[in-house]
């Protein structure tokens, strides 16, 4: 599959070919629901515990004799019935929300995701992405070059599409000026997932991020 491949001004420079086997796969909605909701719960911190009866501090001697009182009878203050008390079925961190799918199936779902850009013209290829200064207000010149060239592009005073850019390594420099930018993110080729996907609505891949995403996803070729 060929694609136009733009410059950092966003001029159409050339072509480029596009891995068909990553960006070239029919939809399977079930696969990418599954995969998407795998990587949301495995990413889920436990965060939320309450004390059992056998957790709370104090409680060891009985508060007042078995019989004889008048009174129903009791074991310990620290029961669930009692102020301070510990809680009953609350919340622990031993919860397990993980949830399993096998390497395939994920990357399978990834490329679902990739190719559906590609059919929906929401990915741009570029040569390079080079910053002179790590600048905000330089990256945000970059942009809106490349916003330009995107038809369906929507952008208001207070809101705008948000990007994905795909470097094939870490760029400090680019981190740096886009790390201000609610709308912009940034990512290696070898850590894209199907979060951050479907997440950002248009993709500005880098040209040598496509090997690199071939060498990191050569599993799924086979």
């Amino acid at each position: 599959m060929k694609t136009s491949l733009y410059n950092q001004v966003g001029e159409v420079v050339g072509e480029v070919q596009l891995p068909d086997w990553i960006f070239d796969v029919d939809l399977n909605k079930d696969l990418v629901h599954q995969a998407l909701r795998a990587q949301l719960a495995n990413s889920r911190q436990v965060i939320a515990h309450a004390k059992g009866r056998g957790e709370v501090r104090g409680g060891g001697k009985k508060p007042w004799r078995q019989k004889g009182t008048g009174r129903a009878r009791h074991a310990s203050i620290r029961s669930p019935i009692w102020k301070g008390g510990g809680v009953t079925f609350g919340p622990t961190s031993e919860r397990n929300f993980t949830k399993k799918i096998n390497k395939r199936m994920k990357q399978k779902a990834l490329f679902m995701a990739l190719s559906s850009k590609v059919k929906d013209n929401e990915i741009m290829v570029l040569d390079s992405f080079k910053l002179n200064e790590a600048k905000t207000k330089e990256a945000v010149s970059s942009i809106k070059n490349l916003t330009g060239k995107m038809k369906e592009y929507k952008q208001t005073k207070t809101k705008q599409d948000s990007i994905l850019l795909v470097m094939p390594a870490q760029d400090k420099s680019v981190i740096r000026a886009t790390n201000n930018l609610s709308f912009m993110n940034v990512m290696s080729a070898a850590n894209l997932n199907i979060k951050d996907v479907l997440k950002n609505k248009y993709l500005i891949l880098l040209q040598d991020s496509l090997p690199v995403m071939e060498q990191a996803y050569k599993l799924s070729a086979k």
